[in-house]
């Protein structure tokens, strides 16, 4: 451990596994979890993004592996757990950060198919890598997972997003249930609900495209409605990932942290 790392913050020996790594705020976490000792396993729908964050995140030296799978498939899911299992005998650590967004359609002509499509990746993919971390956790009496919701998850979204609002509540829900039944396992389960965080995909896996012009005058509105007068960036979480993963929120379960520059303060 390096020196100037403190105790509380020291993921060495320690394994993680994100979902959604290869890109956005899921390449943010791979990184921090790296740097401060983990080995890491970024998991992503598209090899090739998993295999750059991993290139990226070698400069730690510490051990890394990409791993493709698609949450919303629960086979896959499950291979790629006992995979883990089978290589570390571990898992330390759990980031459910795949998620996927919809059109913008207004609640009464949402497309069932892009409704079931959402959920299976926001919802059933957090739930089923829930259900198999849990299963390893168990067995080492301690672990960390930490779910990814949004601002939209606690209080209605700002645009048509019914589908969208859903998942991400459902997965605070699911956060909470799971800090109540495996407490008594030394696991923890904690949510971090983002605000605005400009540089990521998640546009785009709405279909939505905007020009350079109207992509910056996107971020100057937000930055206006945000009391700290700015949108995030996807590294400013990586203080608070890195709180909820490691030895400094060992009496912290149950918890979703919105992370969102006081977009939510009423």
């Amino acid at each position: 451990m390096s020196e100037a790392i403190h105790p509380l913050f020291d993921l060495s020996d320690r394994v993680a596994l994100v979902t959604g790594g290869g890109s956005g705020l899921g390449r943010e976490y791979c990184d921090v979890l790296a740097e401060f000792g983990a080995t890491v396993v970024c998991c992503d729908l598209i090899k090739d993004r998993a295999d750059e964050t991993c290139e990226i995140i070698s400069k730690y030296r510490h051990k890394t592996e990409a791993v493709q799978a698609d949450v919303a498939d629960y086979a896959q899911v499950r291979e790629m757990f006992q995979g883990v299992e089978n290589a570390f005998e571990r898992l330390d650590i759990l980031v459910n950060n795949a998620g996927i967004s919809t059109r913008p359609v207004p609640f009464a002509e949402i497309d069932l198919d892009e409704w079931h499509r959402l959920r299976r990746v926001n919802l059933d993919g957090t739930f089923y890598c829930m259900r198999e971390g849990l299963g390893i956790m168990v067995k080492q009496k301690r672990g960390s997972i930490i779910n990814i919701s949004s601002i939209a998850g606690v209080n209605a979204a700002r645009r048509p997003a019914a589908s969208y609002v859903a998942s991400k509540a459902a997965v605070i829900g699911l956060t909470k249930q799971g800090a109540f039944e495996y407490g008594q396992y030394g696991i923890r389960v904690n949510c971090i609900a983002p605000g605005y965080h400009l540089g990521t995909r998640f546009l785009e896996s709405s279909g939505t495209m905007l020009s350079d012009d109207e992509y910056k005058a996107l971020g100057q509105t937000l930055a206006s409605l945000t009391p700290l007068r700015r949108t995030g960036e996807p590294r400013d979480l990586k203080g608070l990932l890195l709180y909820l993963a490691s030895d400094a929120s060992s009496f912290l379960t149950g918890q979703t942290i919105l992370h969102d520059g006081g977009w939510t303060l009423e």
